[in-house]
């Protein structure tokens, strides 16, 4: 089996091995994973965070060994905090990075880095303040920075710079924690969860304060939040229908 890290800033993530397939999640720079599948210009991959898999194209990351990727695995993870920022590759070429991005991989990839970053594990109490980071983002389905991001990327990505793992999709973040029983028992860092007129689980969001909830819906925004489910003061009408409440942590 062979090995991988991102070395770029952002690559998509994709469900078939062709350039038009469907992004499904991003691969962020500094993020780990072991290729399944290898075929002559895509690699089928399960990253090393959350399990996801997906292909990536084999010019948009770099081999490494399976000691190396043990390595990763005892790491204490680091993550830049700003909205944006700049590494330095060995060249003296300047590589983006969105917030979120993996920046313990820097000295293994030979890249300089003196943005901000954060590596400690956060209460619930910090949550929001990150989310409220993300605000405006435009919502891209498979997105996870603050240039594009999806519901279920929002949550992951504020649970993961807090220092906690969330699965990648809202149907799998849902089968994490603990449920509870009514929107007063919640806490602002909690998860809210919707479903379809089918009964799946399609939308997520992190409970805020005072029945408000932030969620990617068009872009990351704050709409209010009650026992029937999202309510949107300017189409004056609830877009998403509650379905459960999770305490994560």
């Amino acid at each position: 089996m062979q090995y991988g890290i991102c070395n770029l800033s952002i690559v998509p993530l994709r469900e078939f091995p062709q350039d038009t397939s469907e992004m499904i999640s991003q691969v962020l720079y500094g993020e780990h994973f072991k290729v399944l599948e290898s075929r002559k210009k895509w690699s089928r991959v399960r990253l090393a965070f959350d399990s996801y898999e997906g292909w990536v194209d084999n010019k948009q990351f770099l081999e490494i060994s399976k000691d190396d990727y043990a390595a990763f695995d005892t790491i204490k993870s680091q993550y830049s905090i700003d909205l944006v920022d700049v590494i330095q590759n060995k060249d003296n070429q300047l590589i983006t990075l969105p917030m979120g991005a993996s920046v313990h991989a820097t000295e293994y990839l030979k890249h300089e880095y003196e943005g901000n970053s954060t590596s400690q594990k956060k209460g619930k109490s910090n949550f929001i303040q990150t989310a409220l980071n993300y605000m405006n983002a435009p919502y891209l389905w498979g997105g996870k920075t603050p240039f594009g991001i999806d519901c279920s990327g929002l949550t992951q990505m504020v649970y993961k710079i807090n220092g906690h793992r969330l699965l990648r999709d809202a149907s799998q973040q849902a089968t994490q924690g603990e449920p509870l029983s009514f929107i007063e028992e919640s806490e602002p860092g909690d998860l809210a969860f919707f479903d379809n007129d089918e009964g799946h689980i399609t939308h997520v969001g992190i409970i805020m304060q005072d029945n408000y909830i932030i969620h990617a819906h068009g872009k990351v925004r704050i709409d209010r939040l009650d026992h029937t489910g999202i309510y949107n003061y300017e189409r004056r009408t609830h877009t998403h229908k509650l379905r459960v409440i999770k305490k994560i942590i």
